[in-house]
């Protein structure tokens, strides 16, 4: 009986250990998923659609009263994107907004758009993930635009970017869906914003701002203004399912079956885990209402 107890346990963990996630698995998760990266990084064509064999070469130009930016390349291209970059020189990037003091644009911040004040909050297993990633996809060989900055790059800080989050913590599911809201870089638009300064603490979640249309839109098209998120029971999501939270996040159906608007990347959060899309969900219950 004691023999095939122990069988039995050696196979569930041999079963458990042929299905956990790689670490290449989960960074190609999070890029693709919640951090949509490629929202920014991957070019598009004429129409807008994403150009699928230059994934991650560069994309948007960014072009505001702070800075003139295009997103960078960010394959495994040694020359035009991070492929001689080492592995702390990305992390430094991705949570400092730092280049590396080598190469092209040595020791150039990358512009203020780089939501570094949000992916600080990156686990270290899941920053680690998201550089093996990296490494693994294809380098295409794309050189965009240097950028031209008016003035200094400053990020505001995000509070729960910089308390920081813990494994244990994400066993609520309240904490996990403000870690994957953080990392996602959501309150980034999705916050109130008064010339150029972004209020996470009296306007989390509030919305208002207004983005000018996407790159390659018709002229004269009008910007987008962000949506309230808060738990208000009028102009946020209180009065919303849980469905209709999920529908919007991942295929950018409002409650009403408005289409919403780009940048919003429910392209990207449609691959989101059932667990993940109601984890976001609890979090985004308790963001003190606004009007």
């Amino acid at each position: 009986m004691l023999r095939i107890v122990i069988a039995v346990g050696a196979c569930l963990l041999a079963a458990s250990t042929a299905i956990a996630e790689t670490p290449v698995e989960r960074g190609n998760y999070l890029v693709n998923s919640i951090m949509a990266c490629g929202n920014c990084h991957s070019p598009r064509d004429a129409e807008g659609k994403l150009i699928a064999d230059k994934a991650l070469s560069g994309g948007l130009a960014f072009n505001t009263p702070p800075f003139v930016a295009t997103a960078p390349n960010i394959t495994a291209d040694k020359e035009t994107g991070i492929g001689s970059w080492s592995d702390a020189e990305i992390k430094r990037a991705l949570i400092e907004g730092a280049r590396p003091d080598h190469g092209r644009l040595a020791g150039v911040p990358l512009a203020a758009i780089m939501p570094a004040n949000f992916y600080k909050a990156l686990l270290p297993e899941d920053l680690d993930a998201v550089v093996a990633y990296l490494r693994s996809v294809k380098p295409v060989r794309n050189q965009v635009p240097d950028p031209v900055y008016r003035a200094p790059v400053r990020r505001d800080p995000y509070p729960d970017a910089d308390a920081g989050f813990s494994k244990a913590m994400l066993a609520d599911p309240v904490k996990r869906g403000a870690y994957l809201v953080t990392i996602g870089h959501c309150m980034e638009c999705h916050s109130a914003w008064s010339r150029g300064v972004s209020d996470f603490k009296g306007g989390l979640g509030g919305g208002g701002r207004v983005l000018p249309p996407r790159e390659g839109t018709p002229e004269g098209t009008p910007g987008t203004v962000v949506p309230n998120i808060t738990a208000h029971p009028t102009a946020g999501l209180g009065g919303w399912s849980d469905a209709e939270i999920i529908r919007a996040v991942t295929h950018g159906v409002a409650r009403d079956g408005r289409p919403l608007k780009p940048p919003m990347a429910y392209g990207y959060y449609a691959g989101l885990k059932n667990s993940d899309q109601a984890d976001i969900v609890a979090y985004l219950r308790t963001v003190p209402a606004l009007p």
